[in-house]
């Protein structure tokens, strides 16, 4: 028995909710924010004249990507007043977000040159060289024409490339450099930490202003040893860990006292570490509350 209107709309919805988390997620670098628009988009499909919707793909990125540039332009004005560096939220099932192989895609390096770029720079290169829609769909999508959206995405391109790593590590690489490097700072091993770093490293942490963290960058392969060793002397690391993939990259999730987490992701390069990422702020943590602690 074929499906009703009411189930076709709703099957048809939910083969593109994937990509449409993954598209809200790099828009706005918050995975609360993504379901919300995504949501919201489900209300103007349901709403939608079904007569007039004729590529249903096309009629939902377009909706996406214009509650995205709406939620943008306050996001802009609470990022001027943010606490210490911004980071996206970590993202522990990058399958939820239908990038599969290219789980490099949503790292916090690609996230973050991301933020640097307006709006509609972000949107014209997500929907073209992400989700490979065309120039003239785009143009419907933020308002502006061909030529444009094509001068938007080349200077979004030139942007972004540098923050793509030219030669991705494997699962296995990535977890053998991190085991290293926890085993050092545990260890308060400055010498073995040092050689892991390269040497312009930077380490970046987000407390948003809740949780004690670095308000700047820390630049440098012998700055972040200090860091860390200090930790490590206070006794002010988290306690047990779990060894997860954060957006894509090698990481760990720990738990305080208090019972929440923790996520430091590790960018490496050349079989050294060139990036730190570490996410304290408990509102940016919420969706992980779910990978329980353990006993």
């Amino acid at each position: 028995m074929p499906p009703d209107g009411a189930e076709a709309q709703a099957s048809e919805f939910e083969s593109h909710r994937r990509r449409l988390m993954g598209l809200a997620y790099r828009m706005l670098g918050s995975v609360a924010e993504a379901e919300d628009v995504v949501q919201d988009a489900w209300m103007r499909w349901h709403d939608a004249d079904r007569a007039a919707v004729r590529e249903p793909a096309a009629f939902l990125h377009r909706v996406c990507v214009r509650l995205c540039l709406d939620r943008l332009k306050s996001a802009r004005a609470r990022r001027e007043t943010y606490v210490g560096p911004w980071l996206p939220e970590p993202v522990l099932d990058a399958a939820a977000l239908d990038v599969g192989e290219r789980a490099a895609d949503i790292s916090f390096a690609l996230m973050l040159a991301l933020e640097r770029l307006s709006p509609l720079e972000r949107a014209a290169f997500l929907l073209h060289d992400v989700f490979d829609l065309d120039f003239a769909e785009i143009a419907v999508a933020i308002g502006r024409n061909v030529t444009a959206c094509r001068q938007l995405a080349a200077r979004a391109r030139a942007h972004v490339r540098a923050a793509r790593p030219r030669f991705p590590v494997s699962a296995q690489q990535g977890e053998a450099v991190l085991g290293a490097f926890l085993r050092a700072v545990q260890s308060g091993d400055a010498a073995g930490l040092g050689r892991l770093l390269a040497a312009d490293a930077v380490l970046r942490s987000d407390g948003g202003g809740q949780r004690p963290a670095a308000l700047n960058p820390i630049i440098g392969r012998e700055r972040i040893v200090r860091f860390f060793i200090g930790l490590a002397r206070k006794g002010r690391l988290a306690g047990a860990g779990q060894i997860v993939q954060i957006n894509g990259m090698p990481g760990v999730m720990a738990w305080r006292s208090d019972g929440r987490p923790d996520v430091l992701a590790l960018e490496i390069a050349e079989a050294r570490i060139a990036g730190l990422y570490v996410v304290s702020n408990p509102d940016k943590l919420g969706h992980l509350h779910r990978h329980a602690a353990p006993g």
